[in-house]
């Protein structure tokens, strides 16, 4: 992923997608996802719809400044198919999302160079079809003050255009904030600098 503090990624599932190469028919669909659980239960929706075909290939990316990806040839040729799959994920430069390539054979074998190249075009027709998004990479952080503070607090989260993920406002004051990651340190700062004001990153 490029060094910055944005990543790409699909704000929802992408239309249908289809290729076909010598009989062969190749359904391409991506999906949003953030973990392994949810990339189980979308390809188990994937496989309900097509109960007849042989081979599911797929691939998924998720994290940001931590990557985990996984590769599935699904009884085709060793990397005839995943690899290809998560080739364009990776020339999309594009995380948080799963890519899966359905496959019904047409009667004609492909060959290695063939499958290679028909899953390759059938993932990159799938994100040409999928709506890509940016979104910031950002970091939390947990503001604690006494309630006498509070107006110096709230000045600076409404100066600074904060997002506020949730808030105790009592005697003793807890606010947690969403930071865009370029900004956090600048945003710390400026909290360390009051008195009696404390602030911390949660990880």
């Amino acid at each position: 992923m490029p060094d910055t503090d944005y990543y790409k990624t699909i704000k929802k599932p992408s239309k249908e997608t289809l290729f076909k190469e010598k009989g062969s028919k190749f359904y391409g669909y991506a999906f949003p996802v953030s973990n392994n659980t949810e990339v189980n239960t979308v390809l188990e929706l994937v496989k309900s719809k097509h109960k007849s075909a042989r081979h599911f290939c797929y691939a998924y990316q998720h994290g940001t400044e931590s990557i985990y990806y996984r590769v599935n040839d699904d009884g085709e040729p060793s990397n005839s198919a995943g690899m290809p799959i998560y080739g364009q994920i990776q020339s999309f430069e594009i995380t948080n999302i799963l890519i899966v390539v359905v496959r019904y054979f047409g009667g004609t074998k492909l060959g290695v160079g063939g499958l290679i190249s028909a899953y390759k075009t059938s993932a990159k027709l799938t994100l040409e079809a999928s709506k890509i998004i940016k979104k910031t990479i950002d970091v939390q952080f947990e503001v604690i003050f006494d309630y006498q503070n509070i107006n110096k607090v709230m000045r600076i989260i409404k100066e600074k255009n904060l997002n506020v993920i949730s808030q105790q406002l009592e005697m003793d004051c807890k606010i947690i904030l969403s930071i865009r990651k370029s900004k956090a340190e600048e945003i710390e700062g400026v909290f360390d600098s009051i008195y009696e004001v404390s602030i911390k990153q949660i990880d």
